[in-house]
């Protein structure tokens, strides 16, 4: 895809490198959450999670394990933070796997957003029942 910036990249467009593999690539976020935050992005324009071809579903969880391992291993991090948007917040609409580098104290807070309890457990039984039917019901196509 022509404007997608990380398809650039894909195609040769600047970027810190950290894994180059056939059907995979990850770099280096420009605005980095802390040093050492990277993208993983497969090399075939996929804009979501959902879009995602079943055969790069293992090799994309395997790199992002394996990017998480290197945070503590290469970075000496403590753990990571693994967070993939899907299209709300999602900045670039290609597919992408932040892998954030974390230690205890480093200031990230939760999930960094505000949190919604629900009302009842009534009302959390619904939102449960709604997705329960939802991985029921047939992809949409």
């Amino acid at each position: 895809m022509q404007s997608c910036g990380f398809c650039a990249i894909v195609a040769g467009a600047p970027a810190f490198v950290v894994l180059d593999e056939a059907d995979l690539l990850a770099f280096l976020d420009v605005r980095p959450v802390f040093k050492g935050h990277t993208l993983l992005v497969p090399r075939e324009h996929v804009e979501t999670l959902p879009d995602l071809p079943a055969e790069l579903r293992d090799p994309f969880l395997e790199a992002v394990q394996r990017l998480a391992t290197a945070m503590e291993g290469a970075l000496g991090a403590q753990g990571s933070f693994v967070a993939v948007n899907n299209r709300v917040s999602q900045s670039v609409p290609h597919l992408h796997a932040h892998v954030i580098p974390r230690t205890k104290g480093d200031g990230l807070r939760g999930f960094l957003w505000p949190r919604h309890r629900y009302d009842d457990d009534e009302e959390a039984e619904a939102y449960a029942t709604r997705l329960r039917d939802g991985l029921e019901a047939p992809p949409a196509s």
